[in-house]
């Protein structure tokens, strides 16, 4: 049977990402994609060597609007790592209220194009609906409704009242209601079910050896979550990882849907014993030496390479993403697939081609 060879991307009505694809395709099966990724160059890992370190914080904000938050911490965690500064320990508990924010305010937006992807656009706004109350959470605590800008090194820039702790505890109760009315739809519609169900199949084994992150290696089996080594204040918080074991994009929604629950219960768990005191300590000198730091992004992990010269600009900030480790899972679902079906696969692993590239 001959091959034909369609190009997928990087404008395309149900992607917002600008992602290509080269599908080869035998009649409407995919034999074999190929990307071509490159198309996103913002320089910013090279802006870093030319700013301050302290003014790095908000360059590397700007790597994901979406995830802005963790990579403010990611880097914070690190340049502190490197000059030995201690964080308060309310910064601390403030930083993990605010990442899961974030993280609910990603899920739900990748919940909304999911089913924006299948047609269902009541469900589309229904999801995106939930996502504006996160959203106005942290324009009233921070100013901002996306790029928040509340990490500093030492600690954070703003704290939370305890008025509003409670304020963002009854809300995410709210969230957690109206997601539960929606949540039949997702589990249970017999269209998303046939959408989803055994479709982009990754076994256990495949995702751990083409390192799958986040959602991508929890669909698959694997119990691997960042937040359990204990950064920030998550060390002091009661969860489990959220694992499903099908491996396919039912199970990778399953996984992120639940993680929302989650995330409402770390905040509350969080707004309940957070400590008074300080937000941030004075930080003084220069970094010095090379550092890995690490964090838990709504994608999966996300890596950050450092290395000061213990002047005010770093020698060299690297940024792995996790978004560039579920690449090669993706291209290993893709073949056998069917082409109505790239879509929904692209999208489960939630690509964000802005962090990719940068």
């Amino acid at each position: 049977m001959p091959k034909t060879i369609i190009p997928f991307g990087p404008q395309h009505p149900v992607l917002p990402e600008p992602l290509h694809l080269k599908l080869v395709m035998q009649d409407e099966t995919i034999v074999e994609a190929i990307p071509a990724i490159g198309y996103v160059h913002r320089g910013l890992e090279k802006l870093t060597e030319t700013k301050e370190f302290t003014q790095n914080v908000y360059i590397v904000e700007r790597i994901c609007g979406i995830c802005s938050f963790m990579h403010a911490l990611t880097y914070c965690q690190g340049i502190e790592s490197l000059m030995g500064v201690e964080v308060p320990p309310r910064a601390r508990f403030l930083r993990v209220i605010w990442a899961e924010l974030h993280r609910i305010h990603s899920h739900l937006l990748w919940l909304g194009l999911l089913a924006d992807a299948f047609g269902f656009e009541s469900l589309f706004m229904q999801c995106w609906r939930n996502r504006e109350k996160v959203m106005d959470i942290m324009e009233e605590t921070c100013g901002s409704r996306v790029i928040i800008s509340g990490n500093t090194i030492g600690g954070t820039r703003r704290d939370i009242s305890s008025e509003m702790l409670v304020k963002i505890s009854s809300v995410a109760d709210e969230i957690r209601d109206d997601l539960k009315r929606v949540e039949p739809v997702f589990f249970n519609d017999y269209t998303v079910k046939h959408r989803l169900v055994g479709v982009g199949v990754l076994e256990r084994e495949k995702a751990y050896v083409l390192g799958a992150a986040g959602p991508m290696a929890r669909g698959s089996g694997i119990r691997q979550d960042l937040r359990m080594t204990g950064y920030a204040a998550y060390g002091e918080l009661d969860f489990e990882p959220i694992v499903e074991t099908d491996g396919d994009c039912y199970a990778r929604t399953m996984v992120r849907l639940k993680e929302v629950y989650q995330s409402i219960e770390l905040i509350k768990q969080a707004a309940s014993i957070i400590p008074e005191g300080e937000i941030s300590v004075p930080v003084k000198g220069f970094p010095k030496g090379e550092v890995v730091s690490r964090v838990e992004q709504p994608r999966g992990e996300v890596l950050y390479y450092m290395r000061g010269n213990g002047t005010k600009n770093l020698d060299r900030l690297r940024v792995r993403t996790p978004t560039f480790a579920n690449i090669p899972a993706l291209l290993q679902m893709l073949p056998g697939s069917q082409l109505a079906d790239v879509p929904v696969l692209i999208l489960t692993i939630d690509p964000c081609i802005s962090c990719t590239e940068r």
